[in-house]
């Protein structure tokens, strides 16, 4: 850090950094399928980002980000839900953030069908309800919303990268709704 480094905070690693971090150990991530429910809590929508992907093309995604240094879990999916979603989405962040499936993104996509040319990362899956106005912020492109049927079907499995897909099929299995 340089003596003229205005930044305060400290939780982030520089490019460089984290770029070597990268190249040397797993990063811990959360990813959040988000949803809209009825008012039975059947799932009805959910939500994909359109935005580059980590291997460069545009694909429809789930909320995905890095847990910060001395962050709660259960802060880092809603700082990346707000970051992702806009600060109006209202997302229903578990009370207890046990994650419903854990992804182990690799360089090499042989090794788990998950796959981030930039890094080995651990990242916590959850289905996160949200109530609010969604606007896709930061690099997305479009957020969209798709009923479970349509979400699984050819031409958006079709858009999606590095094993997102297998997220999504997981997700509407869990909450019984895998068409």
């Amino acid at each position: 850090m340089s003596p003229i480094d205005t930044d305060t905070d400290n939780t982030w690693l520089s490019p460089d950094d984290l770029e070597q971090v990268r190249a040397q150990m797993p990063i811990v991530y959360v990813e959040a399928v988000p949803v809209r429910v009825d008012s039975l809590g059947n799932v009805t929508e959910i939500g994909l980002l359109l935005r580059q992907a980590a291997d460069g093309t545009i694909s429809r995604l789930i909320v995905s980000g890095r847990v910060k240094h001395g962050e709660r879990v259960r802060d880092a999916l809603l700082r990346n839900c707000e970051k992702d979603l806009g600060p109006l989405a209202l997302p229903r962040i578990p009370v207890e953030p046990a994650p419903f499936t854990v992804a182990e993104y690799f360089p090499n996509p042989d090794l788990s069908g998950y796959h981030d040319p930039r890094q080995h990362s651990v990242s916590l899956v959850y289905i996160v309800p949200v109530d609010g106005e969604c606007e896709p912020t930061q690099q997305a492109l479009d957020l969209a919303w798709f009923t479970p049927d349509e979400v699984v079907s050819p031409t958006v499995i079709g858009q999606m990268t590095g094993g997102q897909d297998r997220l999504l099929r997981l997700a509407l299995a869990h909450v019984g709704q895998l068409p």
